[in-house]
């Protein structure tokens, strides 16, 4: 069920009408809770197991931390959870990796066998659930059936199991109280407008909003509406968009020539963003409308002036999850230059492996610990703060971040390395460079330019946010109707 789909939009009304009528009654939870799990097991009935699965395990090992004093209990119960979680991910997302990974090298070696394709082993209980869901239709004669789970990747694993795993940490460490009740826990773990595709929540801002009704306004609807109008437009009339070539150029990059490819490269920064970015202000703006505040997670990411500062506009709530449960544990920068640049390295790969199982994926983690290292020091100088004109800085950073995307969008490493390749090395005189779509994303970049500027106070005063809207509504009813494109980040 798509955010940009008239099915989504049947299925919003009806959730938001009813929302407003049980809102201040018992049935509040119990609704939002239903509607989020049959947003998902729109996706696949299979996948609703596995999140109530994740859901009640971490629910009953905070309960079991609570009802001890033992502090190596609790770290005992904590390494269960964070087990879990990531055993998850692992048998569904990066099992046929390790085997691949594992059968290159042993082929390398020169070894004369390979290890089996993965089946399903962890967890047990997953398929025991599927089996007795089953029977439970079989006996109330309905000819539904669970088909067997096998090794899908479910759509939003990675978001949900560290929203989830974030929650038993924090608890562990003593910054949120135990959640008496699954039924609110569940919710939070659930909710359906960041399910699939984040912002991550954390427990401490999202809990104490489900403790107690929400208050809808006025302005929470108009303002829901307006972030969720945005989000539309960035999918359906800019990111979609782009992805036309992109997926063109990118499917056989050996075709190609240098303006091409970068062309392509950068269409595919914009790309990714106004996917990702638009998907966020939708989910936003639904839970706006219902009350919700959900936490900010980008902006105005290429319009950063430093890799670091890159970091703290992009992907927010990832990038600070890794910070606070990764990076930090770690060590973080207590330990010394040689071991703070260390914990930044690892916690990039595992950055780049969280966001897709295949080795381009880790080398752009790597480039970018590479970039934070080399320029750190850098950045923090009175030189490059104060001297350094600051569009040079952008352009510079933005530069690198969509070099590094290349190794993100690649179907393959070899392609990859190709496309890195030729950029440096070929002919200028390939003619497939459309001045529309390079014309689109300079009046883009001039957009967040003036967006971040003096000007920002006319484009906030309200009249011309309703023209604004406007405008995008009716670029989006006389679009030609097109193929739609799923969200990238939901493959991860």
């Amino acid at each position: 069920m798509l955010f940009h789909t008239w099915i989504f939009a049947a299925f919003f009304a009806v959730v938001f009408a009813t929302y407003l009528a049980v809102k201040n009654t018992p049935l509040r939870l119990p609704l939002l809770l239903a509607a989020s799990y049959v947003f998902y097991g729109c996706w696949s009935p299979n996948y609703l197991v596995l999140i109530v699965y994740a859901t009640a395990v971490d629910y009953a090992l905070v309960l079991l931390m609570a009802r001890t004093r033992r502090r190596w209990l609790r770290r005992v119960l904590l390494l269960v959870s964070v087990s879990n979680n990531l055993a998850l991910l692992g048998q569904f997302k990066y099992a046929w990796f390790l085997v691949d990974s594992v059968n290159a090298v042993l082929g390398w070696f020169g070894a004369g066998w390979e290890v089996a394709p993965p089946g399903l082993v962890w967890p047990i209980g997953v398929e025991h659930v599927s089996g007795a869901v089953n029977a439970a239709f079989e006996w109330l004669g309905l000819r539904t059936r669970l088909a067997p789970m096998g090794l899908m990747l479910p759509v939003g694993i990675s978001f949900y199991t560290f929203q989830s795993m974030s929650y038993t940490i924090d608890y562990c460490r003593g910054q949120v109280e135990k959640e008496p009740s699954f039924l609110r826990f569940a919710t939070f773990v659930s909710l359906f407008p960041q399910l699939v595709a984040g912002p991550i929540e954390r427990a401490k801002n999202l809990l104490p909003q489900l403790r107690t009704p929400r208050q809808v306004r006025a302005i929470d609807v108009t303002d829901g509406m307006s972030m969720f109008v945005v989000g539309l437009f960035k999918k359906v009339a800019l990111a979609d968009y782009l992805a036309l070539y992109v997926d063109k150029v990118y499917a056989s990059p050996e075709g190609f020539g240098a303006p091409a490819l970068i062309l392509a490269t950068m269409a595919f920064s914009w790309q990714i963003y106004f996917d990702f970015s638009g998907y966020t202000d939708m989910a936003r703006g639904a839970a706006r409308m219902m009350g919700f505040r959900l936490m900010l997670n980008f902006n105005n990411p290429y319009l950063a002036t430093g890799l670091g500062d890159f970091w703290g506009r992009w992907h927010i709530s990832l990038s600070t999850w890794f910070r606070d449960y990764v990076y930090i544990p770690l060590g973080g920068n207590r330990k010394g230059p040689a071991r703070t640049y260390g914990h930044m390295l690892l916690t990039m790969l595992v950055s780049g492996l969280w966001h897709g199982a295949a080795w381009t994926f880790v080398i752009w983690g790597a480039l970018h610990a590479a970039g934070r290292a080399a320029t750190r020091e850098l950045e923090a100088t009175n030189f490059y703060r104060r001297r350094v004109p600051r569009i040079v800085k952008q352009a510079l950073v933005f530069a690198f971040v969509s070099f590094a995307w290349i190794f993100f969008r690649a179907r393959s490493l070899d392609d990859a390395l190709l496309v890195a390749g030729r950029i440096c090395t070929a002919s200028w005189t390939d003619p497939r460079f459309p001045l529309l779509m390079a014309g689109l994303l300079a009046s883009v970049w001039v957009y967040q330019f003036l967006h971040a500027s003096r000007v920002r106070r006319l484009v906030q005063l309200a009249p011309v946010r309703v023209a604004l809207v406007v405008l995008m509504l009716l670029y989006l009813a006389l679009l030609p109707g097109g193929r739609s494109q799923p969200f990238i980040y939901f493959q991860f």
